[in-house]
């Protein structure tokens, strides 16, 4: 897979599919495994690329703390790398907040998808986000951690995919220094004069999401001036649990601004 240069740091990341390019940015200490089960659907019509943020599967793990402008930076040199000219950007919890800010300061992002993405650092229940992180090296820990990603009964509900994701994770997440890092950037992620951001943005939020309040979504979704909001039945992973769902409305409205 290609690796990015964000100066000393390397950026690794993948491409899915042709058409017009997706840009993935994740949950803060999660691999670039999240993005799995809607690949396949995004890459139908679209290239999609997918990477690592610092401290995380095979990029660079630098000290922290990190910031959401080191971030920002990463992804800057992912799509400078990339050639990606315009691009569609699609971020999850701290990844909204990275696209977001991106979306700020570059000219680059046609739009955004935004996924249980908080404005302030005060939407997160971060006992609860600390609660989805395990050793590596625990399967039966890193199982447990998850009840806290999804809507209630969901991991009891889906064995063979939780298995699936344990393995995944176990390889993939993000080590101490990097949930460490990611974790501060989270902390400081205040997302301020949205009127600014006039990209158009389309904002999904899990009902049932334990780590952003849901009322998050809400509030993005209106003080954008291009947003919308869409709400489902899921917890904070809404990309991992309801991937079609997100898939079939992200087509639907990316085939709206290009009509």
């Amino acid at each position: 897979m290609p690796t990015a240069r964000n100066g000393a740091v390397g950026i690794e990341y993948a491409v899915h599919g042709e058409g017009p390019t997706v840009v993935c940015c994740g949950v803060a200490g999660l691999g670039a495994w999240q993005w799995s089960y809607l690949v396949t659907p995004l890459a139908r019509e679209h290239e999609v690329v997918v990477f690592d943020y610092r401290g995380t599967g095979n990029s660079d793990t630098p000290d922290g703390p990190y910031t959401v402008r080191d971030l920002t930076a990463d992804l800057d040199a992912v799509l400078a790398d990339h050639g990606a000219r315009s691009v569609h950007l699609l971020g999850a919890g701290l990844g909204g907040v990275v696209a977001v800010e991106y979306a700020r300061r570059a000219g680059r992002p046609e739009s955004l998808g935004l996924l249980g993405t908080p404005t302030a650092p005060s939407d997160v229940d971060f006992d609860a986000l600390a609660r989805l992180r395990a050793p590596r090296d625990d399967p039966e820990a890193i199982e447990r951690s998850l009840a806290v990603a999804f809507a209630p009964g969901t991991v009891e509900a889906h064995p063979d995919e939780i298995r699936r994701i344990v393995e995944w994770r176990a390889t993939d997440d993000a080590d101490r220094t990097g949930w460490d890092g990611q974790l501060a950037a989270m902390r400081e992620a205040e997302l301020t004069d949205l009127y600014e951001v006039t990209t158009p943005s389309l904002v999904f939020h899990g009902v049932e999401d334990a780590i952003v309040d849901p009322e998050a979504g809400r509030r993005l979704a209106e003080h954008l001036p291009r947003g919308e909001g869409r709400a489902v039945e899921s917890g904070h992973l809404v990309h991992v649990e309801q991937p079609q769902v997100v898939a079939d409305e992200l087509l639907a409205w990316l085939d709206e601004r290009r009509a």
